[in-house]
This record gives structure tokens, C-alpha cells and sequence, in this order.
């Protein structure tokens, strides 16, 4: 019998929260720009961090931002406490997955990407950063313990190709950042820098027979993910970036009431944050003004100051990664 807060299963993005898993901090940036697999990220202060720690770890750089760091999803993990979530977190890495990961470096900082949970499947996903490709290993023997006891299903999408040039290569690639999840209708964001359009058509496959629709949302080349333009606070309740969206809200938000942001709002992560339940959101203090929009809509805040997360371009929906999303 697998106890009620244990059970495996995801319906929505502001479901109530039961279990969740919390990133860990360690980054060590590849040997120089010419292997970072993509374009080097748009916003200014991740492209400082980056240009100081190429090939070296950023704590060794920035000791003390890796201790804020840490203290940030530490006190993320302790609201998440406190309102009776239950939160587990990866291991770190091994010396020898570090060693293995060579000049491409290594990134354990945003567990919502390398796999991701649609109502009870568990999918292992593919990323295209090569930095980034070991990144589900720190949470495999998380989702052996967790999963493989549970009814739900654990699969993975087929590794990449190998390019030959220190390019991405071809994929397929689907990252967790780009799925929102809306009971039976997905959302997966295509930009051309993480899912591409075979991880979607794959998805889209192995979810048909259980009644999923998956609909592909454009996203303007430089943006990510989808969870950085788009993001669910509750039903007909949704955080958005339009200028993010070449193409529009998707047909089935459009009835939704709109809480925008600029594009300025959504680089520092204004769309990133995580809803408890369907009343209860947390976001950066930085975000106060859609803070106050929330509350005027009877949602709680909870704020938690996630500026060094959010440097790397990526805030609390990126830190987490639900195991059981359910009311």
C-alpha cells in the first residue's frame, strides 16, 4: 500500500502539491564558449556568471553567491515544509560523473528539465546543453526509490544523436521546462534552443492512447522554455509574456484572465513561479507587483528571494519537480 502523499501522479500545474523534488546547486560552466552546445543566454547577468567560470566551478568563483545559492532552495524547501509538501532532493554529483562530463562541464541546478511527470508517467527527457545531458543522473536513484514501487509508468525518450562538432547534434529533445500540463491537454514549447519538434511528436505518441492532446506553443528564439513565458496560477488564471509568443496564447488559454508581463519582467523570471495549490503561489519579491495582481485575485504569496536562481535563467517552477500534483 503506497501511502496517499507518496502516490505518483501529476493532473495540473496548480494541483495540490504533495511531493516535490527541490534542486540542488552545482554548476561547473563548459571549457570555453565554443563548446557550450547553443547560443549564449540573453540575460546580462547570466552571461557575466559565464563568462567568469568557463571551465571552473562557480562556487570556486563566487564562494559566497554559492552559498546564497544554496540558502535559496533551502528556504524554498522550508515554505514547502511548512504547508505539508513533501520534498525530496537529488544527490550531487559523483567525482567520477564529473570527470566524465570533461570540457562540456556539468549543470545540477534545475531539476524541472532532464525529467518530468505527466499525470502517472515518469519521463526521462533529453537536453540539449551538453552540460547538461548527465543532469537526470543525480535524481535516478530518486525516481528508482520513489517510482518503480508505484503504479505509475517510467520511461525515457531516446538519447540524441551525436554531432561531431560540439553542436547540440540532432535530437530528439524534450525538456520538462517546456511541458505545462493541463489535465489531459499539454502545452510544449518549441524555440529551437531546448524541445524540438520530434520530442513533441514522440510525447505526443506515447501519451495518445491515454487521451493526452499535445499542443506545440512557438516561442521566440531566445526564450528557453515555455515556463518563461507562459505560467498556470489556477483554473482561468494564467501569468504571461506575450511578446514571448510569436503565435499568441495557445487557442485553449485564450479564454483565461491575463496577468502580463514585459519581456524585461519575464527575463528576470516573472512567469516562474510555483503554485502550492490553486490559492497559494510563490514568487521572488522581485515580482511584488504581480504579487499584489494575485492577492487582488484572493491567492496567498508567499515570497522567497530566488536572485542568484534566477541568474542562471531559471526560478522556482525550474528548481522543482513534482512527484504528486493532485487534489
Amino acid at each position: 500500500m503506497i501511502a496517499n502523499d507518496a502516490r505518483i501522479r501529476v493532473d495540473s500545474e496548480f494541483a495540490a502539491l504533495r511531493t516535490v523534488v527541490v534542486s540542488r546547486c552545482e554548476f561547473r560552466a563548459p571549457d570555453s564558449p565554443a563548446i557550450l552546445g547553443h547560443q549564449m543566454p540573453v540575460e546580462p547577468e547570466a552571461v557575466r556568471v559565464l563568462e567568469g567560470t568557463w571551465g571552473r566551478e562557480f562556487g570556486a568563483v563566487f564562494p559566497e553567491r554559492q552559498r546564497l545559492w544554496e540558502d535559496e532552495r533551502d528556504n524554498l524547501a522550508e515554505v514547502l515544509t511548512r504547508y505539508g509538501v513533501r520534498v525530496l532532493r537529488p544527490r550531487l554529483f559523483t567525482a567520477a560523473e564529473k570527470a566524465a562530463a570533461g570540457p562540456h562541464g556539468y549543470a545540477n541546478f534545475f531539476v524541472r528539465d532532464p525529467w518530468f511527470t505527466i499525470g502517472e508517467h515518469v519521463i526521462e527527457g533529453s537536453l540539449q546543453f551538453p552540460h547538461r545531458r548527465l543532469e537526470v543522473l543525480t535524481s535516478r536513484s530518486l525516481l528508482l526509490d520513489q517510482v518503480m514501487p508505484a503504479p505509475a509508468r517510467y520511461v525515457s525518450i531516446p538519447i540524441p544523436e551525436v554531432s561531431g562538432d560540439g553542436a547540440a547534434g540532432p535530437g530528439p529533445f524534450l525538456e520538462g521546462g517546456d511541458v505545462l500540463v493541463l489535465g489531459k491537454d499539454l502545452f510544449v514549447g518549441e524555440s529551437g534552443m531546448a524541445t524540438d519538434r520530434t520530442g513533441t511528436e514522440w510525447l505526443a505518441k506515447y501519451l495518445r492512447a491515454d487521451g493526452y492532446t499535445v499542443t506545440p506553443v512557438p516561442l521566440k528564439s531566445h526564450v528557453l522554455h515555455l515556463d518563461c513565458a507562459i505560467g498556470l496560477v489556477r483554473e482561468g488564471l494564467m501569468i504571461v509574456c506575450p511578446d514571448r509568443l510569436p503565435d499568441g496564447v495557445p487557442e485553449t488559454l485564450r479564454d483565461w484572465e491575463r496577468i502580463d508581463v514585459s519581456e524585461e519582467e519575464a527575463a528576470a523570471m516573472a512567469t516562474n513561479g510555483l503554485p502550492i495549490d490553486a490559492e497559494t503561489y510563490i514568487t521572488d519579491p522581485q515580482f511584488e507587483r504581480v504579487g499584489h495582481q494575485l492577492q487582488a485575485r484572493g491567492i496567498t504569496v508567499e515570497y522567497v528571494d530566488f536572485s542568484v536562481s534566477r541568474m542562471f535563467g531559471g526560478a522556482f517552477r525550474c528548481s522543482t519537480q513534482p512527484l504528486g500534483r493532485f487534489d
